[in-house]
């Protein structure tokens, strides 16, 4: 039995404050897209500084020149440019995180693609207590997941570790929060880093996400390109298998040793795994 309709992914950044993240393709996006098309990548994930950045249209335009499709569009700006979170003690903050993924949902949605929510999820602490910020989160989840609808997209959650949050961490309390908010738009992002940080068994979550599970970011252990690390690779795609995931393995990986190798690695080892 072979994985349905696995599809591979590059992400491209044009944020410059978050040089230095795991990102395969920076700054110009044209380019971007044209080597992740002459090396055979499905698609690009897009992490943007806002809905302006580029057109949709333009977008659009480009990815079909190139027989490309959008993946995804992260909106981690959010904070890493604004500071904004979802469990803000100030609603006034939560509102305008909220307002700002819906632009990337919309811009997302305009090229077919869900919208991200990682690092805007934010931390409970201070005044606010783990109970709290995770209603507040699930809460979120269930109105932009409704948002997303229109576009007959998903909204993806990602549990991000422990260095970067403290509200979910795995796969399986992930699922919990989906269920509890009552999230039927939302679906899980598993990120092979944080899982290596946070499984205690990386097939099982994956497993664990099931039905829930949307989209991948498929690194390896030293958040280098797939195949420049130590992960367990055979035990992964088998439970991909078994849970016939049919979405994109993405590449939310460090440029190293420069972008272009990044790439070719990528791509190398997800035919490897997963033709």
């Amino acid at each position: 039995m072979t994985v349905p309709s696995i599809r591979t992914a590059v992400t491209i950044s044009l944020v410059p404050q978050a040089k230095g993240g795991p990102f395969v393709f920076w700054d110009d996006l044209g380019q971007g897209i044209a080597q992740a098309a002459e090396l055979g990548f499905d698609a690009i994930e897009l992490f943007a500084p806002g809905p302006d950045a580029v057109s949709a249209t333009e977008l659009r335009k480009q990815l079909a020149d190139h027989q490309l499709k959008l993946a995804a569009v992260g909106t981690g700006a959010g904070w890493v440019i604004h500071k904004l979170s979802l469990t803000d003690a100030d609603a006034q903050v939560r509102r305008k995180a909220v307002d700002f993924i819906r632009s990337m949902i919309d811009f997302g949605g305009a090229n077919g693609a869900p919208a991200i929510i990682g690092s805007m999820q934010g931390r409970w602490g201070g005044s606010v207590d783990r109970v709290t910020a995770r209603g507040w989160l699930g809460e979120a989840l269930v109105e932009l997941g409704e948002h997303a609808r229109q576009y007959n997209v998903p909204l993806l959650y990602e549990p991000l570790n422990r260095y970067e949050t403290n509200l979910c961490h795995t796969q399986g309390d992930g699922v919990l929060l989906l269920e509890e908010a009552g999230a039927t738009n939302a679906r899980l992002l598993a990120d092979l880093f944080h899982m290596n940080i946070e499984e205690v068994d990386i097939a099982a979550g994956l497993r664990q996400s099931a039905h829930w599970l949307g989209h991948v970011h498929c690194v390896d252990t030293t958040r280098c390109a797939a195949g420049v690390g130590h992960m367990d690779w055979p035990p992964i795609v088998q439970a991909l298998r078994e849970i016939q995931y049919s979405g994109y393995v993405s590449a939310e990986c460090l440029p190293w040793p420069n972008s272009k190798a990044a790439a070719e690695q990528t791509i190398r080892k997800y035919r490897q795994l997963f033709s």
